[in-house]
């Protein structure tokens, strides 16, 4: 009887010890294939941070904010907007890494990624110049590329050239898809605080996010300039198309001075490696009007 107790106390021990081994593998095997990813990545500002950090990153599926390096849109799949995302062609990518800011996924979607046991980081992402540095230091770990410096850097000496203004211009910006569907960003928005990056001011005061135009709302807060990104002023004809089709537009300083101006919708609504550049880019563009 006790050499039999003796045998089962010895398969014990090597089995409680062989566990161990193969969770210790485990743990060392996800470290050695985060270095060879099949990457997905939701977030234009962590897309971005990726390729600056590795050029040659394996990133197979994007989504529609995506757009810098300005070559991936014809090389990386896109897999529509983070918040209609289809789980399905998602999956199909086979993904061993799904990467996204912690506001973005709805809670749908993430119940799916985690139902197919997909793997996924979330990082905070927060508007502003020390929140966008925390993102580049936490993708970087992320990645195992400590490499930042040069980023962070960049930053800094781009802010250093915004010029201050005296007498602040009110920037109204306007997301634009067509005459029929246009928003202003109100406080707390991430065009608020470019605006305030590049030494303007946010002419909608009185609510947060972003809500309709109104002819009323342009006339009561009489901005000096209107800022729309690029494609939102094409979708509306211009320039002139804005002045003519948007009741109120004309009549304001911005729309009297012809004070409109647009810019790469990803330069400056992502709040990544490129934040300072936008905001000198924005700076120069707003210096004939801060007189």
């Amino acid at each position: 009887m006790k050499n039999t107790q003796i045998t089962l106390l010895l398969l014990m021990m090597i089995f409680l010890g062989s566990c161990n081994e193969s969770k210790k593998s485990e743990t060392v095997q996800t470290k050695v294939e985060n270095k060879e990813q099949r990457i997905v990545s939701l977030n234009g500002a962590i897309t971005e941070i990726i390729f600056e950090l590795d050029p040659g990153a394996e990133v197979v599926g994007r989504d529609v904010t995506s757009t810098y390096p300005e070559w991936i849109k014809d090389s990386i799949q896109d897999l529509g907007h983070v918040r209609s995302l289809n789980i399905e062609s998602l999956a199909d990518l086979k993904p061993t890494l799904i990467l996204a800011a912690e506001n973005d996924l709805n809670s749908d979607l993430l119940r799916s990624i985690e139902g197919l046991k997909l793997n996924y980081k979330l990082f905070k992402q927060e508007f502003n110049v020390e929140g966008t540095k925390i993102l580049i230091n936490e993708v970087s770990d992320f990645i195992d590329n400590k490499e930042t410096e040069p980023l962070l850097n960049k930053i800094d000496a781009d802010l250093d050239k915004v010029e201050s203004f005296e007498n602040k211009p009110k920037v109204l910006f306007i997301y634009a898809r067509g005459a029929g569907s246009m928003m202003v960003a109100g406080e707390g928005t991430p065009m608020e605080s470019i605006i305030e990056l590049a030494g303007g001011q946010n002419a909608v005061k009185g609510f947060k996010d972003f809500k309709p135009l109104t002819e009323e709302a342009l006339l009561s807060n009489n901005p000096d300039v209107i800022l729309l990104f690029d494609s939102g002023l094409e979708s509306l004809g211009g320039k002139e198309g804005l002045l003519k089709s948007t009741p109120g537009v004309s009549q304001t300083n911005a729309g009297k001075n012809k004070a409109i101006i647009a810019m790469d919708g990803g330069l400056i609504s992502d709040f990544g490696p490129r934040v300072g550049e936008a905001a000198y880019e924005l700076n120069k563009l707003l210096r004939e009007y801060a007189e």
